[in-house]
């Protein structure tokens, strides 16, 4: 995929190459095997019917699926949602100050995101919201492990999140665990989908048109660029109803990585064309799943947006842009898909 830049040259993003292969073979393909009990979907029918004929179970949430064999209520997950909500919610009240935001991407929009938000926490809380505890599983629960166990409540006049708040109330050691790692599940995605798709969206748009509606800049770049590319399902009879071609062994793997890119659905699907946006309607348009199914809508849709228009207001304002020199970034087979190491500079 190209995207004209200045100065005639061409800036690349570079995929993975499951990626790449996924994009050369399936685009454009309703239905396909990707594995013995293993099928991909891309048709935006197709996708529709079997997302509408089962909700997600505990397993398929990707935030608030069990914690080491413990479920997470629909009671909780609300919870910790309306408080993370009201962290958001105080944080775009904030003025918009002076950040310095030129550097590597998406590391630096992260770690303002990370202060922006969550700025006043006690370290136990701020590690939580690392990027670097996505190396492994273990790094993350030592850190839940360790921050658990360095009990003592703060004074009431110190400085902590609504979410942070929450956690306190816990009482036993096993308690504080538990809502430490939900912290982390709750906290850390927001700052790393936001931080994804504001680099993502300077990548494909650098330099940002003054004309273009941020929030075109933003669809068109998840729609190329989805941070949540993939949706699985685990096998189920209600599957084999919609369509007798999957098994009664079969997951189902539902790829918006390539419904947002199918030829049949839009024009130049390879083209970044904010522009397409004035005339679409991102919660109906076929396909188009940078949130999930219209029946079970990512609910942090309403924090990272806002978010990621606040961040891309300030480079605007700045008037930040992706490095000329750089003409390549990879997107790494990673839990997000994110352009790697932009370097931003002011124009």
């Amino acid at each position: 995929m190209t995207i004209p830049a200045e100065r005639n040259k061409v800036r690349q993003v570079v995929f993975a190459p499951r990626l790449q292969e996924l994009l050369d073979r399936y685009r454009g393909k309703s239905f396909f095997r990707l594995e013995p009990d293993t099928v991909g979907v891309a048709g935006a029918d197709l996708m529709d019917a079997l997302l509408r004929s089962r909700p997600a179970n505990a397993e398929e949430r990707p935030t608030f699926k069990p914690v080491r064999g413990r479920a997470v209520t629909r009671p909780e997950s609300s919870a910790l949602m309306r408080a993370v909500g009201a962290d958001v919610r105080a944080a775009l009240k904030k003025p918009l100050g002076e950040p310095a935001l030129t550097g590597t991407w998406p590391a630096v929009p992260h770690n303002y995101l990370r202060d922006l938000v969550f700025g006043h926490e006690q370290r136990r809380f701020r590690v939580l919201v690392d990027r670097r505890l996505e190396l492994t599983p273990k790094i993350t629960w030592a850190a839940v492990a360790a921050g658990a166990a360095l009990w003592g409540r703060p004074a009431p006049e110190v400085a902590l999140s609504t979410l942070a708040r929450m956690v306190l109330e816990a009482d036993t050691y096993e308690q504080r665990r538990f809502a430490m790692y939900l912290y982390r599940r709750v906290a850390g995605p927001v700052c790393f989908t936001v931080a994804a798709l504001v680099t993502n969206a300077l990548w494909l748009s650098s330099p940002l048109d003054d004309e273009v509606p941020t929030e075109y800049v933003l669809n068109e770049t998840l729609r190329l660029l989805p941070p949540s590319w993939n949706i699985l399902r685990v096998r189920s009879p209600e599957f084999a109803e919609v369509d007798a071609r999957i098994g009664p062994g079969d997951d189902v793997l539902l790829l918006p990585l390539l419904s947002h890119r199918d030829p049949e659905l839009r024009d130049a699907p390879d083209e970044f064309r904010p522009s397409r946006w004035a005339a679409l309607d991102p919660d109906t348009h076929p396909g188009y799943l940078p949130f999930g199914h219209a029946s079970e809508r990512c609910w942090g849709r309403h924090l990272v947006l806002p978010l990621a228009e606040r961040v891309l207001d300030l480079v605007r304002r700045d008037g930040l842009v992706a490095d000329p020199a750089q003409t390549r970034a990879r997107v790494h087979l990673d839990g997000l898909l994110e352009v790697s190491d932009v370097r931003v500079v002011r124009a």
